[in-house]
């Protein structure tokens, strides 16, 4: 007799369901795992016995083996101890065989019996819904797999409990969803003395998801502004939030208990590799880029970055997802981000202050910036120099805006978006329209039209430039509270193309 259960295997932030199967035969007694297992899938047959021996269930003195179907799909992790030992317990009669045989489960168990968090939970229980099963995962998933919430979620705390709810001796409640409770962000704009031009910019960056480049020296206050930029951002929709959970569950990121909807924000060393940063190494991972999904990538010393990890960044700006392509694996993942890149204007850092700047000025500049290529430059809507900060502003009281100000306009104008592209889905925001809703949206009036003819001849600008200023006025008439784009917010635009180019 064969008896099966149901698990998951993770490509990419889609988890595939695989069908464990156990049999029983006579003759020497062993333990044999089939189907492809990685070594920790390889291990479990020793956590499961052990856990087994603290319950007290001694294994059958027959040769057991367990096929893990489709037998071509690789099967990597420790979530796989949990449906094993049920396979087992169902095949000895332990189990009831029908029960196990519609649930989802996953979970790694202690040598103890108790059951241990790991990654996924949450593409498990789509997946798990998906197929009309039930999902067993370890207690501290249980709040974030219940989150999908269109399926059952048991959260048992061990091998025990899970037994006593299969076999009706001790039921468990359905798992209810978690959600983290935001915190109000410590870093407000009110403690940055000086710098409007750049926070006016981060406004504009935050209201249409404008890729942000600041070109200044040290101290100017870049990295400062950029930390400030997540409290200025509206938190994510419940489609976003499942969209980036999904990948901070596949990564195992998500260890408050719940689901968070506060935009994620990733800054990666300039050491970073491309593994790091777009994705790959073992099982394919996501990458930074991914991470970043929906929230914002701050990249300091942004010329510092390896040139090959700058240039694989070119790719997903525009497209908003990543392909991982390995030998043995072709995985693709979502990152629609918000690019915030930082740089001194030199290697020294003080180009601008001629008491100051070395020897090498203005070459020094021109070598420096130019490790960044011209056309991942030209995918930066807005390029600003943040200006040193004199002691005597830094003895002024604050009198800037707060945070939670310019929050409320940055929301007004989300909310303006979200309206427009109604009968887009695939569109959230002013930097992801082109084509002919580009058109549709931003087409300037005459004045703005004439002036966006003079500045695309006198400049030279791409049809790469061209659209992403339409984008930008779009954002910044939408901040304006204003229907048409006229020649004022293509002119705001205009500037923030040519500072620090």
């Amino acid at each position: 007799m064969v008896v099966k259960t149901y698990t998951v295997a993770f490509e990419g932030v889609d988890a595939r369901l695989v069908e464990v199967q156990c049999a029983l035969a006579p003759g020497m007694p062993g333990f044999a795992i089939v189907g492809l297992p990685d070594k920790a899938v390889s291990e479990a047959r020793e956590r499961v016995r052990a856990a087994l021996a603290a319950l007290s269930i001694a294994l059958p003195m027959k040769k057991i083996t367990i096929n893990l179907s489709p037998a071509d799909l690789p099967k990597e992790g420790s979530h796989f101890d949990l449906p094993l030992a049920l396979a087992v317990l169902a095949a000895t009669g332990i189990v009831p065989p029908e029960e196990v045989e519609t649930i989802v489960s996953i979970g790694e168990l202690s040598l103890d019996g108790r059951l241990i968090a790991v990654s996924g939970a949450l593409p498990a229980a789509m997946t798990a819904t998906a197929q009309d099963c039930a999902l067993i995962c370890p207690k501290a998933c249980g709040a974030e797999a219940a989150w999908v919430g269109a399926g059952s979620v048991f959260a048992p705390a061990s091998l025990g409990e899970a037994i006593r709810h299969l076999t009706q001796a001790a039921p468990l409640s359905p798992a209810t969803p978690g959600e983290v409770s935001p915190t109000a962000h410590p870093r407000d704009l009110r403690d940055v003395k000086g710098q409007e031009r750049a926070k006016r910019a981060l406004e504009i960056a935050a209201a249409g998801r404008h890729h942000l480049m600041m070109v200044g020296p040290p101290g100017a206050g870049k990295s400062m502004l950029a930390a400030r930029l997540p409290g200025i951002l509206p938190p994510l929709s419940p489609a976003e939030a499942l969209e980036t959970s999904m990948i901070h569950s596949l990564s195992g990121l998500l260890t408050e208990g719940g689901i968070s909807r506060t935009r994620p924000y990733r800054e990666p060393h300039h050491t970073a590799s491309m593994a790091a940063m777009i994705g790959g190494g073992r099982g394919a991972r996501p990458g930074e880029v991914s991470l970043a999904h929906n929230g914002v990538l701050f990249m300091d010393e942004f010329p510092e970055f390896p040139r090959a990890v700058l240039e694989t960044l070119r790719q997903p700006i525009e497209t908003g997802e990543v392909v991982v392509a390995r030998a043995n694996a072709h995985i693709r993942y979502p990152c629609r981000f918000l690019l915030v890149a930082a740089a001194n204007p030199c290697r020294c850092g003080y180009l601008g202050d001629a008491a100051r700047a070395c020897a090498k000025a203005p070459n020094c500049g021109a070598d420096y910036l130019g490790r960044v290529s011209g056309p991942l430059m030209d995918r930066f809507d807005l390029r600003i120099e943040v200006p040193a900060v004199s002691f005597t502003d830094l003895d002024l009281p604050s009198a800037g805006e707060s945070s939670a100000s310019v929050a409320e306009r940055v929301a007004r104008a989300r909310t303006v978006q979200a309206t427009r592209f109604t009968d887009h889905p695939k569109l959230r925001v002013n930097a992801e329209a082109d084509g002919a809703i580009l058109e549709e949206i931003a087409t300037p009036d005459a004045e703005g039209r004439a002036l966006l003819t003079r500045a695309a001849d006198r400049f030279g600008l791409s049809a790469r430039a061209y659209h992403r200023l339409l984008r930008t006025a779009r954002t910044i008439a939408d901040l304006d509270g204003s229907d048409q784009v006229r020649a004022p917010h293509l002119a705001e635009a205009i500037s923030y193309r040519l500072s620090a180019a």
